[in-house]
């Protein structure tokens, strides 16, 4: 079997780490797979660089930061080569373009648009384990690009896709997708599979365990991803392709967004384009908008509110502002959070979103905006009743059993 193994930055984060991670490979390799190994640079070393950059520059040329960046990937990959050729496993280390990642031109931001495997593959015919710095790649200019944070999940993905590897194990510090998060809900379950489409949601919706474009582009590329722990010999769970007998589960995760903020704004004149002129501007200052609700008209004016991540509230704040001649109030706030049901059984069961609305009614928790798709019911609340919420969802739809 060719296996693609992706290693985060806890997983190396020291060289005791990286030592247990060559004998993670060591033992792979030996059972008489062909391994293709991804890393990320060691916990903490990526802002640490960002750090280093900032004492020079509040605003770094983006083409140098890729320069600077991508080289705490390439130090973990030399570092595991070595490790690994002192227990007597072949290994060789290379960078992205050494791999062969080919990416577009967005420096900091970059996507992959090709990896041609042949150097990668001529080296796993010698029998050696390829061991590659993840989060990285070259555009068509020859730069070093980055891929973005959590870009090092997207390179393994890709590298399984283009070598057609038979799995593609991303390893982390836990254990596999849970019902919920532990921290919050300690009867959360860990799930043995999930769908690429409800793996999607719980990344887009604030699970943290592997990166949405990684998970994107596995549907795509049909790369079978098992989330593990590096700490321990547990199973993992399989992300994969949806099968019919999945829709008898009605919900198969609760996820939680803290970094939510909104914004409400009254007595908005009700005119042709309003709505696309405020998020136009939203839009053109990078400002991803999530949910959004509108009233009807009455009187010419109408109400319309909005969430964004808290970290870009400031940013529309200002913007708002300058729509002061067509906006009678306005007002922001940023202690609510984002609560989502996530499963493919709803799109065949009704009543699914209802239940949900009744356990945290029992709760006196007020619903403040909801948003859905045909696997997902995504609801607004005030902060204060976050873990509430998700202990309550979690019960009342017995994903403890």
């Amino acid at each position: 079997m060719l296996i693609v193994h992706k290693y985060g930055g806890t997983s190396v984060g020291s060289l005791e780490r990286i030592e247990n991670v060559a004998s993670r490979v060591a033992k792979a390799k030996k059972e008489g797979n062909d391994i293709v190994v991804v890393v990320s640079a060691m916990s903490g070393e990526t802002n640490k660089l960002i750090e280093f950059a900032k004492h020079f520059s509040d605003n770094p040329s983006k083409r140098e930061m890729d320069m600077l960046l991508s080289s705490g990937e390439r130090v973990t990959a030399a570092l595991l080569a070595i490790a690994l050729k002192e227990m007597g496993v072949d290994a060789i280390a290379m960078s992205g373009r050494q791999a062969g990642i080919k990416t577009d031109n967005f420096h900091t931001y970059a996507r992959i648009e090709s990896i041609d495997p042949t150097a990668m593959r001529n080296e796993i015919d010698k029998g050696r384990v390829v061991i590659v710095a993840g989060f990285q790649g070259i555009n068509e200019d020859g730069e070093v690009t980055t891929l973005g944070r959590g870009g090092s999940d997207l390179s393994a993905v890709a590298i399984a896709g283009a070598l057609k590897a038979d799995a593609c194990e991303i390893y982390s510090d836990v254990d596999g997708i849970y019902t919920t998060d532990p921290r919050i809900e300690p009867k959360a379950k860990k799930m043995d599979f999930i769908s690429y489409e409800e793996m999607l949601e719980l990344a887009s919706l604030g699970a943290k365990v592997l990166q949405n474009r990684s998970v994107e582009l596995a549907k795509k590329l049909k790369v079978k991803i098992v989330a593990k722990s590096s700490f321990s010999n547990e199973e993992g769970t399989v992300i994969g392709e949806e099968s019919g007998n999945m829709e008898a589960v009605l919900v198969s995760g609760i996820a939680l967004d803290r970094n939510q903020a909104r914004v409400s704004l009254k007595d908005v004149s009700d005119r042709p384009g309003i709505a696309a002129e405020i998020f136009t501007k939203l839009a053109d200052e990078q400002i991803n908008v999530d949910m959004i609700i509108q009233n009807a008209s009455s009187e010419g004016l109408t109400s319309l509110g909005f969430t964004v991540a808290q970290s870009e509230l400031s940013k529309a704040q200002k913007i708002i502002e300058n729509f002061d001649h067509d906006i009678g109030g306005k007002s922001f706030d940023s202690d609510i959070c984002k609560v989502s049901i996530v499963g493919v059984g709803m799109k065949s069961h009704s009543g699914v979103a209802a239940t949900a609305f009744s356990a945290l009614a029992k709760e006196n928790i007020n619903i403040e905006m909801i948003s859905t798709s045909e696997i997902k019911v995504s609801m607004i609340i005030a902060e204060k009743y976050a873990e509430l919420a998700v202990r309550t969802l979690h019960s009342v739809y017995k994903l403890d059993a």
